[in-house]
């Protein structure tokens, strides 16, 4: 069997249509102006309603990327999900994705949850891009899914919320293939951000180390990563050697200070991408150790200024979907992605992009990307019209941050709750989404999926969809 360029041949995203603006949360917090919009680099954020969660919107993205890209279910031999929004400490998110497959005759589908923070997208991603290399392949594909409702109590990280679900279909011959020899990792034990209460869904957040334990693993595995590149390639990486750099987004100005951090990387490499107008600006910055370097808020201004021009051109496309729908934890890294996919589809042939991953508590992975135009359906350019992420974008509701509150009150206090139905009001709802109905007495999950309605004898005909929680 082939086993040529195994990657990611084919892409879904949903996001809920529920939206507020940054701008009018800034106001209704009683924030400064900018605070949210400049300081936090945010323009909108998703959020779930009472009718969704991370399993509705799981079985949503996968249910249309095989109707999409026409798979037949009984060609995935394993299924892997990233999330971190416990919906239950012991059945795995991807149990429920299996009445998809149920349905089809297909039940012998390997793999189940990965959770770490943010970074359990990454490692689905990696264990099924494994399993395609691996003898344990038996010729179908693997399919990963990234879901996560992010949400914070009242209070300064509220704003840094969102929400989606991200389905990648992985196999050979890919668009977007691994260059499996770069990866390089770096894990550690921190208390940075973590949900230790499990009676709430709201995390014990350390803002100012968690961005610190970020910028630390960054460098770790860059350096990792260009050590590795330049034993195999024999010459020294530096940001020229890749088209686009892609992070992991909880807010998109970490994301500035994460590429000018890879730019003082390479100035500190003395690296030929690093020219003579920026080296002059960053001398001064040359001894400092590695603790005073993260604090250091002159390196952090300097930095991020000599590589503006450069992060215009590789991170910026990649800063769409993050910027509109918040943080999405596991899927974040992959929407930034599909932004990237969606934006530059055209020029894309040849290319190689750079991926940071990141999970608080902490594990991180760098790897690296090479596209080619494919061949359809698994082509850049389809994998780009089905993301049709401006539709999706344009057709959202906005919720005034009122509203917004009321959700997440309501939310809190169906966290972990049973004996309850939803109002099942699925008006903003787009045909073919997947909803919750109720959870009855013995915490069993009820959806049903949204059909376009059609009216027979009168009637609006809908479907009961999995109303009978095997």
């Amino acid at each position: 069997m082939d086993r040529k360029d195994v990657g990611i041949l084919a892409m879904g995203i949903y996001f809920p249509p529920s939206c507020v603006q940054q701008e009018a949360l800034e106001a209704h917090d009683g924030a400064s102006k900018g605070k949210y919009t400049i300081g936090l680099g945010q323009d909108c954020m998703a959020f779930c309603s009472e009718v969704e969660d991370v399993i509705s919107m799981s079985l949503t993205v996968v249910n249309s990327l095989l109707k999409k890209y026409n798979i037949d279910p009984k060609l995935i031999g394993r299924l892997e999900v990233g999330s971190e929004t416990v919906i239950d400490k012991s059945k795995s998110i991807k149990t429920w994705l299996m009445q998809i497959f149920e349905e089809s005759g297909n039940t012998d589908i390997e793999g189940v949850d990965s959770s770490n923070a943010c970074y359990g997208g990454t490692a689905a991603l990696l264990n099924c891009v494994n399993w395609v290399e691996s003898n344990s392949w038996d010729g179908r594909y693997g399919l990963v899914v990234c879901t996560d409702s992010a949400v914070y109590a009242e209070g300064p990280a509220r704003p840094t919320g969102g929400a989606a679900a991200i389905a990648m279909l992985i196999g050979p011959n890919a668009p977007i293939s691994f260059e499996s020899k770069y990866r390089a990792s770096h894990m550690a034990h921190v208390y940075d951000f973590y949900k230790p209460d499990l009676a709430s869904e709201y995390p014990v957040v350390d803002g100012k180390l968690s961005q610190t334990c970020y910028l630390m693993a960054l460098d770790s595995c860059y350096r990792q990563f260009c050590n590795k590149y330049e034993k195999i390639v024999g010459k020294q990486f530096s940001i020229s050697d890749a088209e686009y750099f892609v992070f992991h987004s909880p807010y998109n100005k970490l994301v500035q200070k994460s590429f000018a951090r890879v730019y003082y990387n390479d100035f500190m490499r003395n690296c030929s991408s690093v020219d003579d107008d920026a080296k002059e600006k960053l001398q001064s910055f040359s001894n400092l150790t590695g603790e005073e370097s993260y604090q250091s808020r002159d390196l952090e201004k300097a930095s991020q200024q000599v590589a503006k021009h450069l992060y215009d051109i590789k991170v910026q496309p990649s800063t769409l979907l993050p910027k509109q729908i918040g943080n999405m934890y596991t899927a974040s890294l992959y929407a930034a992605l599909a932004s990237v996919l969606y934006n530059k589809h055209d020029s894309l042939n040849g290319q190689r992009i750079v991926m940071f991953s990141y999970g608080s508590g902490l594990t991180s992975t760098m790897f690296s990307l090479r596209l080619n135009n494919g061949q359809h359906p698994f082509s850049l350019s389809n994998i780009a019209s089905v993301l049709d992420v401006t539709e999706k974008l344009q057709s959202r509701h906005e919720t005034l941050p009122e509203k917004f509150v009321e959700t997440l009150k309501l939310m809190e206090h169906r966290y972990g709750a049973k004996d309850f139905e939803t109002s099942r009001d699925t008006s903003q709802l787009q045909p073919g989404t997947f909803y919750l109905t109720k959870v009855d007495s013995m915490y069993r999950r009820f959806y049903s999926q949204k059909l376009a309605e059609e009216t027979c004898s009168g009637k609006t005909k809908c479907c009961n969809g999995f109303a009978n929680g095997h």
